[in-house]
């Protein structure tokens, strides 16, 4: 499918592109939070009567907009995306930055995923190779700045040394494996191909067949999701005491304010507030990222049409699961191709099937800072939906236990009382590249989306490379690939 953008002559006379309210997450309540020692409430807190109506947002003064909802940045979006662009837009520069948000962060991808920050299952070369790298060497400079200043990495970012285990069952799989240990390796990374003999100290719960294997990275690295948010949160928070920081939380953005017939967004309208922009919005919405750009620009000259769907995903966690110890974090080799086996295959099938249009599922397992088991993970294109499927946690643990059959002594039935499923809803995007730059026929107007099961891995790349677009500074990674403009998607 072709990117299709259009943009006409007829420009909106209104200036005000607009769009029904996103009842998303409605039901949850705003509440005060603690920012830098001092408990203050969000800026967001309106008369709940405020909400705005269905239909058009018309906005005929920009400056009869109060002097406090008056920003350089507005970011829609906080998930780690969103989070982390704020942090280096107040970091970096002295630019004020609003959070808009329908709901919280770690509501979304963000707070469902695994927290991995490995490199094993990527492949020099590729496009995103180059951020990859440079996000990876972000997120260890933060964790290495966090212990300067005498605190625990492990603490604060659940941050951890796991090292990384790609594994093949196959003869086939386990040649392209040491092909890959050989690129890692002229890469300057620390990367070896283990037998399965070799294994068995590294993990003696992984049992292969003979022809298998695994590329092993001892120097990549896991986090926690909430942690880290709840970190990156805090540190956002001490700009607001300046006046350079504000969250607009249960608060989701309706519209686009273009002043006469400009290509420039001045202000974007939420069903609480108007939020003037002085210097540029930024969309970093994940999976609904495609459907909120169709709808903020649906009544202007614009047309756009950006293929970002949720994929959705499970994972299952046993709490403190104390009979079984993990080393590393272990993944399938099929993962890199986002297929495996789905729920026509049984746990006896020695060879998956491949569906890419049903639900694939791909062994992932790894401890988390807490001692909880993670294992994972599925993908499915079905909607918006956020349903627990136990015939997928099933199919997972049958997964699972082809890799690490120790686990069949427990029975799933028996763990219910200790396990945790997590469902999110990963920004797919055909090419598997995430969309980062302007949107064509705006000035202004910036998105970060696409990221699927990498937000958390490529989200300081990402942040850098946005503030570097809005700052006007040379980008430290290229971002050609990223931009939307020229993309073809299939």
């Amino acid at each position: 499918m072709a990117l299709k953008i259009t943009i006409n002559s007829n420009l909106n006379t209104h200036g005000v592109l607009s769009a029904p309210p996103n009842k998303l997450h409605s039901h949850l309540l705003p509440s005060f939070q603690n920012i830098c020692g001092r408990r203050i409430r969000p800026l967001s807190l309106k008369q709940s009567n405020r909400r705005s109506r269905h239909g058009a947002v018309r906005v005929s003064n920009l400056s009869q907009s109060s002097a406090s909802n008056s920003f350089d940045v507005v970011i829609i979006g906080a998930g780690i995306i969103g989070l982390t662009i704020a942090r280096h837009l107040l970091l970096s520069s002295d630019l004020s930055v609003a959070l808009v948000d329908a709901a919280l962060p770690c509501s979304g991808a963000t707070g469902a995923g695994q927290g991995y920050i490995w490199k094993a299952h990527k492949s020099p070369g590729t496009e995103k190779w180059e951020l990859m790298m440079r996000s990876h060497q972000l997120w260890e400079s933060l964790a290495k700045s966090i212990q300067l200043q005498g605190m625990d990495p492990l603490e604060v970012l659940g941050w951890k040394k796991t090292g990384s285990l790609l594994v093949s069952k196959t003869a086939d799989e386990s040649a392209m494996l040491k092909k890959r240990v050989e690129e890692l390796s002229q890469e300057g990374l620390r990367a070896e191909f283990l037998s399965t003999n070799d294994l068995l100290s590294e993990e003696p719960e992984l049992v292969l067949e003979k022809e298998g294997g695994a590329a092993f990275l001892p120097d990549d690295y896991q986090l926690d999701a909430h942690r880290t948010v709840a970190f990156i949160e805090k540190g956002n928070r001490c700009f607001a005491v300046e006046g350079r920081y504000a969250e607009f939380y249960h608060d989701p953005a309706i519209g686009l304010v273009r002043p006469g017939n400009s290509c420039e967004v001045g202000a974007i309208q939420t069903s609480k507030d108007t939020l003037l922009s002085k210097r540029a919005v930024v969309i970093a919405a994940g999976c609904w990222t495609g459907s909120l750009m169709h709808d903020l620009i649906k009544q202007s000259d614009i047309e756009l049409d950006l293929p970002i769907k949720p994929r959705k995903g499970h994972l299952l966690v046993i709490e403190n699961f104390k009979s079984f110890k993990l080393n590393h974090g272990i993944m399938e080799a099929g993962y890199a191709d986002h297929q495996s086996a789905t729920l026509k295959a049984t746990a006896s099938d020695s060879r998956p099937v491949y569906n890419a249009q049903d639900l694939s599922v791909s062994m992932t397992a790894t401890m988390d800072a807490s001692g909880n088991l993670v294992l994972g993970s599925s993908r499915q294109l079905v909607g918006f939906s956020t349903e627990i499927d136990e015939s997928v946690i099933n199919h997972i643990w049958q997964r699972v236990g082809e890799f690490l059959p120790a686990l069949r002594k427990e029975s799933l039935e028996d763990l219910r009382q200790s396990r945790e499923i997590r469902v999110g809803l990963r920004p797919y995007i055909p090419d598997g590249k995430p969309v980062i730059g302007l949107v064509p026929g705006f000035s202004n107007v910036f998105l970060a989306a696409g990221h699927e099961g990498e937000g958390l891995s490529l989200a300081l790349g990402t942040a850098e490379m946005i503030a570097d677009m809005v700052l006007g500074n040379p980008s430290k990674v290229d971002a050609a690939p990223f931009a939307l403009l020229g993309r073809c998607f299939h």
